[in-house]
């Protein structure tokens, strides 16, 4: 049972990771490079090849990731590389795909062409990041980065993707183009902090029922959380009690209220977020 699990959980990942890897796309084919918007990456680069040499961007940000792949296998691990294989292999295929099908840009406004290509392509990565894939390119220098330092991996895209974006000026001699760019890649940023931020996001709860016990050995068995016991008494009634304190993430609540309202539809909860979570099933402490 354990060896399905983890099957389907692979390939669910691959398959979230490919949606992100569509809407990334989307956002470069439909509203960046139709409109001559350079944002940043690997795939910045591949459109200012394009813009000056017209060779695909699908081939050059091939290219580029062959090699940055074999520093993410050594430094972050084969798994990280495997799925970052997989996500150039897929970008590649998108891109090659999408971008002789989209000629002419969906939207002409290059202000909001700025801003939808931004924010699709930051959720896009964000929602790869999520998954612990990775684009290639830049991604790989985010990952690396953040493997040791607690930085917002938002932040690290914008430093190392200021210097590809204000190289456009050598090709559109345009003050504009960089602003539009610049625009591109702080709502990218923002996209991929806010996806991130909302599927980590933790929940503190407490559980007062006198069903605690089979509420405990259900949340343990079914959600594979911990649950700690902790000895109360009442105020008023002067009576003891038994409370449940669980920490969880936000996407396993809506499971947490389901086997407390199977259990005991009367028990009083209080639930409240957490700003961090570190420890054995959550985050790594990084110094």
């Amino acid at each position: 049972m354990d060896n399905k699990r983890k099957i389907w959980n692979e390939i669910r990942a691959n398959v979230i990771i490919a949606f992100g890897l569509f809407l990334y796309v989307l956002a470069w084919t439909a509203f960046l490079i139709p409109n001559e918007i350079v944002g940043g990456g690997v795939s910045g680069v591949a459109a200012l090849v394009f813009f000056a040499t017209k060779f695909p961007v699908g081939i050059t940000y091939l290219l580029i990731n062959s090699v940055l792949v074999i520093g993410a296998i050594k430094i972050l691990g084969l798994k990280f590389g495997i799925r970052t294989m997989y996500g150039v292999l897929v970008l590649t295929v998108l891109f090659t795909i999408f971008q002789p099908l989209i000629t002419k840009p969906v939207v002409a406004d290059l202000f909001m062409s700025a801003v939808i290509g931004g924010l699709l392509a930051g959720a896009g990565i964000g929602i790869v990041f999520s998954q612990g894939g990775s684009s290639g390119g830049t991604d790989i220098i985010v990952m690396v980065i953040n493997k040791y330092k607690n930085i917002s991996p938002g932040k690290l895209v914008m430093f190392t993707d200021v210097l590809i974006i204000a190289s456009s000026y050598l090709l559109f001699r345009s003050i504009e183009r960089i602003v539009y760019g610049v625009v591109t890649l702080a709502l990218t940023s923002y996209a991929i902090d806010f996806i991130l931020s909302g599927s980590q996001q933790s929940y503190q709860v407490f559980v007062f029922s006198k069903r605690h016990d089979s509420i405990a050995s259900r949340i343990s068995s079914e959600l594979r959380r911990g649950v700690t016991l902790l000895e109360g008494q009442g105020w008023y009634s002067k009576e003891n009690t038994q409370v449940l304190m669980i920490v969880l993430r936000k996407s396993e609540t809506a499971d947490l209220m389901r086997i407390i309202k199977q259990e005991d539809p009367q028990a009083f909860i209080s639930m409240g977020s957490v700003m961090g979570v570190y420890g054995q099933g959550f985050d790594r402490i990084k110094l």
